[in-house]
């Protein structure tokens, strides 16, 4: 697919991406409280839902993943839109935990197949190995996801409740996602079925290339969650460890502002200057983000507290990226979806006991709790050194 052809596809697709994170993961940082309160229930009930949601996305993930390896991204794409109308509808009427609860299943059943992995396999299935620009593409628009989701959730609560807010996402999701989903391209269109195999155990990574260690995978997968248990720890406490440590609420706050800005920034970075390097060697310098911010933060205090979130932006922002970029490197386009889905379901994992484990760390150690997060980092990086970027593709 040319770079004329791409774009307006990969805007689609980072539209869509937008609603979906800003619908789902980002959802509860806004009407967590209201609907606790709505429905008389402890504030933990709606988190405990949502963490049930995440480790049903996670399992579901490569099943979503060979869907699109066999079907193309349209159809799974489309199937989770309506899953997300329908969710977010149930969710909008529930009237008690077990309503909830299957509210909150039914939208983890969606996720699992209508979030980044399964956009990056879509782009795959189309585009083959030349996906790279497309997926950071993807992660540029979806990058504000938060910016867009979180002023639109309180506006929709304070206009028309919490229950008014989710009816108006489900409506988003059948004007707006749907339509969009059902644009992109059929796969048989752009790529043979004969170019799309079923996971090998052994995957080649080229012709007359020989295949990455067996061991790869399982280092992509543990690098993919040790960072992203760090990036969704820091999106829920952030605020809080900063005035730990002695920053103001309002600094605190204005600190945490800059996260969002960073891993756009990151992005573009990687989208210029670092896709000309392997994505292995972006990815080493990405991890090394959160422990450097970490390290001028425990040393100058607050006042360091600015560095800290742009470092730590920054370097989430590219391994977004490379969460898509590496095991299209290492593995190629053949089976792409499933095997994706089956690295990153850790991830997910990791993602739905972040703020919480990390919490109990922070109600021990307070901001010394940062050490640990930084410690998942560097441990991250000791991984990625040992492998090596191989060919190019």
């Amino acid at each position: 697919m040319n770079t004329a052809r791409a774009w307006p596809l990969v805007l689609r697709l980072g539209t869509a991406q937008t609603l979906a994170w800003g619908s789902t993961y980002y959802l509860p940082a806004m009407l967590a409280k209201p609907m606790a309160q709505g429905l008389g229930l402890p504030e933990i009930h709606v988190w405990t839902a949502f963490s049930a949601a995440m480790l049903l996305s996670a399992a579901l993930g490569p099943f979503a993943g060979r869907a699109i390896d066999r079907w193309g991204g349209r159809p799974v794409l489309m199937g989770t839109s309506l899953l997300l109308a329908a969710g977010l509808a149930t969710l909008s009427q529930t009237q008690g935990t077990v309503g909830l609860a299957l509210a909150w299943l039914l939208i983890g059943l969606a996720m699992g197949g209508g979030l980044y992995e399964a956009a990056f396999a879509t782009l795959v299935r189309l585009q083959g190995t030349g996906a790279r620009a497309s997926i950071t593409g993807i992660t540029l628009i979806a990058g504000f996801a938060s910016t867009v989701s979180w002023p639109l959730s309180a506006w929709l609560e304070a206009e028309f409740g919490w229950r008014g807010a989710c009816l108006g996402w489900a409506g988003l999701h059948l004007l707006l996602g749907l339509p969009l989903n059902a644009s992109i391209p059929r796969a048989a269109a752009v790529l043979a079925p004969s170019r799309v195999a079923q996971v090998d155990p052994a995957p080649a990574s080229g012709e007359g290339t020989p295949a990455p260690p067996r061991y790869t995978a399982w280092i992509l997968s543990y690098v993919f969650a040790s960072t992203w248990f760090v990036s969704t720890a820091m999106a829920s406490h952030l605020p809080q460890l900063l005035v730990a440590s002695g920053a103001t609420l309002a600094g605190a706050v204005a600190i945490g502002a800059l996260v969002g800005p960073a891993q756009v920034a990151g992005r573009l970075l990687e989208f210029g200057f670092l896709r000309r390097l392997h994505p292995l060697l972006a990815a080493r310098a990405a991890t090394l983000g959160h422990p450097l911010g970490v390290a001028c933060w425990m040393l100058l205090g607050p006042v360091a507290g600015p560095v800290f979130a742009v470092l730590h932006g920054a370097g989430n922002g590219i391994l977004t990226i490379a969460k898509g970029t590496l095991p299209l490197v290492y593995f190629g386009p053949n089976g792409y979806g499933q095997r994706q889905g089956l690295i990153m379901a850790p991830s997910r994992v990791a993602q739905a006991f972040a703020p919480l484990v990390f919490g109990a760390c922070i109600e021990r150690w307070g901001a010394n709790a940062l050490w640990i997060s930084s410690a998942l980092g560097l441990s991250a990086l000791a991984c990625l050194l040992w492998l090596r970027t191989g060919p190019r593709r």
